[in-house]
């Protein structure tokens, strides 16, 4: 009986010791995509107007990294923040830890090479080697084409340069190990021709991460039919919007939406003449940034239904909203 219960102690040590071991190669060795490229990226004004189109309404990175005014409807970005970062997203609203979005005004870059931005936004991994919480669907940004990122940087580097500061995001136990797995290197893509309508329109949602959201997720695992909404988001007055299903099903998704119809629900936000509404406790809010897909170009949007169409049509009712309390 010694000699079992001496076996088992040196069998409990070997099991810790490895899975000591396992943590620390997850902690120190990880994520592993490589260096960030040598790159130098010589911008011209196309390339720079390209990269403003891509950060402001379709990537629209500025979503996140700039202040949302959610007094008023769909949360307008309020103006003199572009790029100043600071979000939070916490426990409040389901993540597993406080993660704030990065100041990415050329104040916070300007000591990063474009290599280094490029590897941030394709693989997840910032400059000092450190993992970032996909909240930024840095998955989706490496399969697109190449150019399109460095069109970003270009844009990014002319932003008015906004002194802010921000705490460093902090991940819960276990994500504190989960967030090193998550990074992989890019795999570029080619932007398709917008002619092939199909191809283009899903490179387009890819680059929107339209999936993100419009999948339902249970503790960030996909659990839901592809693009059939009821994605929940915790809003701040403590109501609950839900995405919608945006596959073909002609009485729960978008099957008996006319590509016109699409296209001016989009382009509604997008008119001048819009303005947000002022918006209080229990009335309908969304986290949608339709100001800024307002933006959006008729032929992109045309190519994005043409892509949504092509889907299995799902049928899953959505209740888009409840109030706080209920």
């Amino acid at each position: 009986m010694k000699k079992i219960g001496k076996l088992l102690l040196i069998l409990i040590g070997l099991l810790i010791l490895v899975g000591g071991s396992a943590l620390a190669y997850v902690k120190l060795a990880l994520p592993d995509v490589g260096n960030a490229q040598v790159i130098h990226i010589n911008a011209d004004a196309a390339m720079i107007e390209r990269g403003d189109y891509l950060a402001n309404h379709l990537m629209v990175c500025m979503d996140c990294h700039s202040e949302r005014d959610w007094s008023k409807f769909s949360g307008p970005l309020v103006p003199g923040t572009l790029g100043k970062g600071g979000e939070v997203f916490n426990h409040d609203l389901g993540f597993p830890g406080v993660f704030l979005s990065k100041n990415i005004t050329p104040y916070n870059l300007k000591d990063w090479t474009d290599g280094e931005i490029m590897r941030a936004i394709s693989t997840g991994v910032s400059k000092d080697g450190e993992a970032l919480f996909p909240i930024m669907p840095y998955s989706h940004y490496g399969k697109l084409d190449q150019r399109d990122v460095e069109a970003v940087i270009a844009y990014l580097r002319t932003l008015p340069s906004i002194e802010a500061e921000h705490a460093q995001s902090e991940a819960d136990f276990p994500m504190n190990f989960i967030i090193n797995t998550i990074p992989q290197k890019a795999a570029f893509g080619q932007r398709p021709n917008p002619e092939d309508k199909l191809a283009y329109g899903e490179y387009l949602m890819n680059a929107a991460a339209c999936y993100d959201c419009h999948t339902r997720q249970e503790k960030g695992q996909f659990v839901g039919k592809d693009f059939a909404g009821g994605m929940e988001f915790k809003l701040v007055d403590g109501s609950i919007v839900r995405s919608s299903n945006i596959t073909p099903h002609l009485e729960t998704g978008l099957g008996n939406w006319t590509e016109a119809q699409f296209v001016e629900r989009f382009k509604l936000y997008g008119d001048s003449a819009f303005v947000p509404h002022e918006v209080t406790k229990g009335d309908f809010q969304t986290i949608m940034p339709w100001t800024m897909y307002g933006g959006l170009e008729e032929r992109d949007l045309k190519a994005m239904f043409a892509y949504l169409q092509s889907l299995e049509a799902v049928e899953n009712t959505v209740v888009r909203f409840t109030e706080p309390g209920t």
